[in-house]
């Protein structure tokens, strides 16, 4: 939905959300911005005496405001952020991150405090970085057919950060759930779904269960036992341990989609998870860039049936 602004311009409800937990000069800092800028934005960088910076498709667009962003003016912004509830966000907050309406993240940075040699919280807030999740339906189309044909592929999308891996993936959730399969998304941080208040942000289709918030380990393995899914999606594997639930899912039949970080085969190969590469786990690999643009399928290599090292 749109909603009325600078004559016959008009703003996309999500950024309307995102602007009114914003201290007032900046919403019209920001409204200020061109409505192409300001709807397509991918990140708010606000930091103490520093002009805010808003990433819209790749530029930076300074609101020049650093005089205004004051200590104060960054927690109160904050607060506003967590809609002033700090409890219900401190065990996420102790991850440097909070999850908004909206499936936003917002990254946090400033003191950080230990408890038990563990992160407890981050006091004096030095930087936030608001950054925006969006649902593109169709985003998985380019890639649909070698991930599902008939049956689904054990899958694994690999690209550096900001390249759209986990739109992509989100999609692929909606599309796998409305041509009939029983999906579970294990959301560790809370990006694939985006849920807030126990309810996701975003369609990912009738047949979609979520466990949200929980370490991909054990998720993968509550879900097979509680949700029976033909496939199960999780983001941003690399763990040993990731590695240990992905061949428990394999042999309870169920099918996996993920992600790495990585540029090419041999990153993922020489990783953490490099055996599940080396054994073929993986039936179709596929590569994604930004360039030209955010979501470019580079390549799709499609392992089954190829020699082992070749």
């Amino acid at each position: 939905m749109k909603n009325k602004r600078k004559g016959d311009e008009t703003m996309d409800q999500n950024t309307e959300k995102i602007l009114r937990k914003l201290p007032d000069f900046m919403q019209r800092n920001m409204k200020e911005l061109s409505h192409q800028i300001l709807d397509s934005f991918e990140e708010i960088r606000i930091k103490t005496y520093q002009d805010t910076l808003v990433i819209s498709h790749g530029k930076e667009y300074s609101l020049r405001d650093g005089d205004s962003i004051t200590p104060e003016v960054l927690e109160e912004t904050l607060n506003r952020l967590m809609d002033y509830s700090y409890y219900a966000y401190e065990e996420e907050l102790a991850k440097g991150y909070i999850t908004i309406e909206g499936g936003h993240r917002v990254g946090i940075c400033g003191r950080v405090t230990l408890n038990e040699d563990k992160v407890h919280l981050i006091k004096d807030v030095s930087s936030l970085n608001i950054r925006r999740s969006r649902q593109i339906i169709g985003a998985s189309d380019k890639i649909i057919k070698s991930v599902y044909k008939g049956d689904i592929k054990n899958t694994l999308i690999i690209s550096p950060p900001k390249c759209g891996k986990t739109t992509i993936l989100r999609d692929l959730a909606r599309t796998l759930s409305n041509r009939g399969c029983r999906v579970g998304i294990c959301d560790e941080r809370s990006e694939i779904a985006g849920c807030y208040n126990g309810e996701s942000s975003y369609d990912l289709g009738s047949r979609t269960d979520i466990l949200d918030g929980c370490p991909k380990a054990e998720g993968i393995i509550m879900l097979i036992r509680a949700m029976a899914p033909d496939v199960i999606i999780t983001d941003e594997i690399g763990r040993k341990e990731d590695v240990s639930a992905i061949q428990s899912a394999l042999c309870a039949g169920v099918k996996i989609v993920t992600t790495i970080h990585g540029n090419s085969y041999e990153d993922v190969a020489n990783s953490a998870i490099g055996e599940l590469i080396e054994n073929q786990i993986f039936e179709t690999l596929i590569f994604l860039s930004a360039t030209p643009q955010t979501g470019t399928v580079k390549k799709i290599m499609m392992l089954s049936g190829m020699k082992k090292g070749a």
